[in-house]
């Protein structure tokens, strides 16, 4: 019980990636505020389902992260509730369409929440962090903020964006604390295909594009990027992001941490 006492924003953490990292600070004892698009049986559900895994508390705070004013609303509600340790910027969006048919609504739409709301939250968490003399920021990136990919323009410039990003703030807080209180930092885990709602229709189009069942669709696109050809559950990477919250991960900011089967050893 690592994180008692301690307070952690997870932005999308009603399912996937999110829950799984919410889950594992739960574990850990942490309080936790919940955050995405839900219904309010969703929002119950993934409050009870934290609760009962260990969370001191859980409660649901709403925001609409397209929305810079509505992102300052909910950073000042969750301190407002207890002081912020813990930010996960986990909430993303993703549309496959080549070059020529993003629209300007696409592009804005995933710059604005996969890499601008991560900006003001960060904005308005991060210096309270700093004075406390404790904080923890973990961006949830992608390979795809390491490499590159074909049809995926504002998703890859937004993966891209938000690791570049994270480093400068971590140069900016890098000596904001000392090691017995554990210092702030600011990092990035980057996941290959992990099996979330959000593969789902990179998966029914391979599996379209070749004939068969999703299965095999699966399968091909392991084959063509991930080397180990595994999947990583979502429980691997909120394992990753409980170890980065440790006191002992003081010196470990700035970077940018695949869990992507080789994909980028390539």
């Amino acid at each position: 019980m690592k994180l008692v006492g301690r307070t952690a924003l997870i932005t999308g953490s009603v399912q996937g990636i999110g829950l799984a990292i919410a889950t594992a600070l739960a574990e850990a004892g942490a309080r936790i505020a919940v955050h995405g698009i839900a219904t309010d049986e969703q929002q119950k559900d993934a409050c009870r389902q934290l609760i009962a895994s260990g969370a001191e508390e859980a409660r649901f705070f709403p925001g609409d992260l397209r929305d810079p004013t509505q992102i300052q609303t909910l950073i000042e509600a969750v301190n407002g509730w207890h002081p912020l340790d813990i930010l996960v910027n986990n909430a993303g969006i993703q549309k496959t369409a080549a070059l020529p048919d993003v629209t300007q609504d696409i592009w804005d739409a995933i710059i604005a929440v996969n890499l601008s709301a991560a900006f003001y939250t960060m904005q308005a968490a991060v210096p309270g962090m700093a004075a406390r003399g404790y904080g923890r920021v973990i961006n949830i990136a992608s390979v795809q903020g390491i490499v590159g990919s074909k049809f995926k323009a504002p998703y890859v410039a937004s993966k891209h964006g938000l690791i570049g990003l994270s480093k400068v703030v971590a140069l900016e807080y890098a000596s904001s604390s000392d090691a017995k209180k554990g210092g702030v930092t600011v990092n990035c885990i980057c996941p290959g295909f992990t099996d979330t709602p959000l593969v789902v229709p990179q998966v029914q189009e391979r599996a379209r594009l070749i004939g068969k069942d999703e299965a095999a669709g699966v399968a091909s696109l392991l084959s063509e990027k991930q080397p180990s050809q595994r999947m990583s559950n979502p429980s691997e990477i909120g394992a990753l992001a409980l170890w980065l919250c440790d006191p002992i991960a003081h010196n470990v900011t700035g970077a940018a941490i695949p869990i992507d089967g080789a994909w980028t050893a390539q």
